[in-house]
């Protein structure tokens, strides 16, 4: 039976979700405008033995591909509001030692600025331990994105009696006819086979806090890069 392999698309349109990191918060997208109703997909040409998908279309637009977007989102603005916490606290004490240098022991103040080296220290292991988690919540979501994924295609691969399969991006298509692309066929049977549950919109990104000059700025996780499909062998 011939096989297919998805390609892992999902850090493709993961890299869309605000990754962890200290810098502002870009200001508010507009709304949308209305868009119009998606024209007919066009018909599948007869006898054809190639077509293509566009995966990151399927993650982006899916159902499962929304749903687990949302957790890293998630777990992301869970951990900026915690890394917020403690930058707060660490400026709190930068200011003490500020205000308070020419009334504060020498014992007083040697020992607030163990505090703040003690927090410096927190604050990028913290930084360190979220960009892990993060991380490996993307590998663990987009292995269960393509575990779901991939007997969608194989159905339609099998059902259109196809000889090869590309992945529109990997493969660099330039001019196809529009009846080869098997996206929202995919799409539609994809969404079908995997409802996401119902779930509240999720909160708007917590703005991260300014870090204290003395503080450690993270550097944001790289994303995983994607794997090119390998085609199916002809009979």
């Amino acid at each position: 039976m011939r096989a297919f392999v998805v390609a892992a698309a999902l850090s493709l349109m993961l890299a869309a979700a605000p990754t962890f990191a200290q810098a502002p918060a870009a200001a508010p997208a507009p709304p949308p405008a209305a868009q119009a109703a998606p024209a007919p997909d066009a018909p599948f040409p007869a006898g054809a033995k190639y077509a293509f998908v566009n995966i990151q279309r399927i993650a982006a637009e899916s159902q499962q591909g929304k749903a687990l977007s949302s957790r890293v989102q998630a777990l992301n603005n869970q951990k900026v509001t915690e890394l917020n916490a403690k930058n707060s606290a660490l400026q709190a004490s930068q200011q003490k030692l500020d205000s308070g240098a020419s009334v504060l022991s020498d014992n007083a103040r040697g020992q607030l600025e163990k505090d703040i080296d003690r927090q410096q220290t927190d604050i990028q292991r913290f930084t360190d331990d979220a960009q892990k988690d993060v991380q490996e919540l993307q590998n663990e979501l987009q292995l269960e994105f393509q575990q779901k994924l991939g007997p969608i295609v194989q159905a339609v691969f099998n059902e259109k009696k196809l000889e090869i399969l590309f992945s529109a991006t990997d493969a660099g298509v330039l001019i196809a006819d529009p009846g080869l692309d098997l996206t929202t066929e995919v799409i539609r049977r994809f969404d079908a086979a995997n409802p996401a549950p119902a779930a509240a919109a999720a909160p708007a990104a917590p703005r991260p806090a300014a870090p204290a000059a003395a503080a450690p700025r993270p550097a944001a996780p790289a994303l995983p890069r994607p794997v090119a499909p390998v085609p199916a062998p002809k009979k």
